[in-house]
């Protein structure tokens, strides 16, 4: 299933006849990382069954021991941290030292994890009334279906699964098609870390047959939760459908994050901010920098400096020292190209010698590796955007930023706020009112001041809110409440029935009672 030495050109299809799909290197395109078979919608079904089945003796299982689980899934992440993040750059081409940085994420999430096992808290809670007790209880919620994206294909799934099973949950996983070998190498890991047969499930299959094979397990009430990393567009779909069933999922959908450069900002920081956020994995984050909102006195300044920065920065092959190396799939880079026809005469475009695919008809200066072999584009900035255009109102999830002015900071939310995004936000400045003026008015869930738009710790919240999600959030405690439910004990010892609100004592006060002469303050 899973190929290391598999060749393929260029122009051979990624799905054959027979639902086989092939995963590439997109910084070597005829270096085929891993074959896969693509199942149909009854393929999730079968696996959600799987999931029920198994769930019920794994939530039996003590929490601390799920934790010692989780533990032992992140020591085996660490121990082979070099070989995972080295799959990770061939499979999705994110270089090297990102790809490093993001399995230390997951080893950082188990270790989060691990004291969740001895924290799942519930509560007494005082009863209104003699000789009885009453308790709060955290639940699994059964079976949780998530579906990621491949942009980050180990970090992000691990904020799924590491909280659900230690919280007593099954899992059936459905990795992003060109992140399949990834995918299957992280499973690995947590099969041989102890999580049994059936309470983790893997199942390649293209988006259609996921749709129909989740309506289906949802039908049948094999799914209690479903968690999403991936476009608003599809986000909303699985929205509907999970409504349908009284059912809330997880989603954790696209951004157009803003970066707001104050008139007293450290300009040299918000350019190395802008740069590593805005181009950094090519602009493929959820969290990636969309729109610049400089101030007009500093415009001209950064705007300068960013384009020196930006011509000056490395681009290529990702197992070498680049800013970012290859778009991660085909399909991106086809999305990529639609999204520069949309640059308009009135934008002033920078730091490249063009725009598009990096050819040898179309160079970028000081490319590291052989441009030839991959799906490397220039890296693009925007100048003078509108609030009107696509660039400034969509996600383009590709290496291309837009700048914009303001004058007033209201005037700079208002903007930061109008593409009805909510996910991430930076304002740089050198004054405490502004950042807290800027984090009230601002609607993203995650605010950075003098930071990057990009960047999450294991113990923080992470979600968006408006196009980028349903307000639901990963990472840190608040994620235990994705996967369990709350569940209530009232326990009468009495020896009688004692009807709430009934049956209570009661202590009436004396409301005619007014204060004597010689206790009132006046004369």
């Amino acid at each position: 299933m899973i190929g290391s030495t598999d060749r393929a050109t260029d122009s051979a299809p990624d799905r054959s006849d027979h639902g086989q799909y092939l995963s590439r290197n997109p910084a070597e395109l005829d270096d085929v990382v891993a074959r896969v078979r693509l199942e149909g919608p009854d393929a999730l079904l079968t696996a959600a069954r799987s999931a029920r089945r198994a769930q019920r003796d794994w939530a039996r299982v003590p929490a601390p021991v799920r934790g010692r689980v989780v533990a032992g899934f992140g020591r085996l992440v660490e121990s082979n941290k070099e070989a995972l993040a080295s799959l990770v750059t061939r499979e999705i081409g994110k270089p090297y030292t990102e790809a490093l940085g993001e399995v230390q994420e997951i080893i950082d999430t188990c270790d989060y994890f691990v004291g969740e096992g001895r924290r799942l808290y519930g509560q007494t809670v005082p009863s209104e009334m003699p000789d009885k007790e009453l308790f709060t209880f955290r639940s699994p919620v059964g079976v949780a279906t998530v579906i990621t994206a491949g942009n980050f294909p180990v970090a992000v799934p691990s904020w799924y699964l590491a909280p659900a099973l230690v919280c007593g949950n099954a899992v059936v996983w459905k990795p992003a098609e060109y992140a399949a070998a990834t995918a299957r190498a992280l499973a690995e890991l947590a099969w041989k870390a102890g999580v049994p047969e059936g309470v983790l499930n893997l199942v390649y299959a293209e988006g259609e047959s996921t749709f129909e094979g989740l309506r289906a397990a949802l039908e049948e009430g094999v799914v209690d939760k479903v968690g999403f990393t991936g476009s608003s567009r599809v986000g909303r779909d699985i929205g509907e459908l999970c409504g349908r069933y009284l059912q809330t999922p997880c989603l954790e959908l696209g951004g157009k994050n803003p970066m707001v450069v104050a008139p007293d900002a450290d300009l040299e920081l918000a350019v190395e901010g802008a740069l590593f956020s805005g181009w950094g994995t090519g602009g493929q984050r959820c969290t990636s920098l969309g729109n610049i909102i400089v101030h007009r006195d500093v415009h001209d300044e950064f705007v300068r400096r960013l384009d020196t920065a930006l011509k000056e920065a490395v681009i290529g092959n990702p197992t070498q020292d680049v800013l970012y190396g290859p778009m991660l799939d085909r399909k991106f880079a086809d999305n990529f190209d639609d999204v520069l026809g949309e640059i308009a005469p009135h934008h002033r475009v920078l730091g490249s010698e063009s725009t598009g695919r990096i050819t040898d008809a179309n160079p970028r200066k000081g490319f590291r590796g052989d441009h030839s072999t991959g799906l490397y584009y220039h890296p693009v900035l925007v100048d003078g955007l509108r609030s009107d255009d696509h660039l400034f109102q969509q996600e383009t999830f590709g290496p291309i930023v837009g700048v914009t002015t303001f004058e007033t900071l209201d005037e700079a939310i208002e903007l930061g706020n109008l593409p009805g995004y909510g996910l991430s936000a930076a304002v740089y400045t050198t004054d405490p009112a502004t950042a807290f003026r800027f984090r009230e008015g601002i609607g993203a869930g995650m605010v950075s001041a003098n930071n990057s738009t990009s960047g999450a710790e294991a113990h923080l919240p992470f979600g968006g809110n408006g196009r980028s999600g349903n307000g639901s959030r990963l990472s840190g405690m608040w994620v235990i409440d994705q996967f369990t439910r709350w569940q209530s004990l009232n326990w009468d010892f009495s020896g009688k029935l004692q009807k709430a609100q009934m049956d209570v004592g009661a202590v009436e006060p004396e409301l005619d009672y007014r204060l004597p002469a010689d206790l009132r303050g006046h004369r």
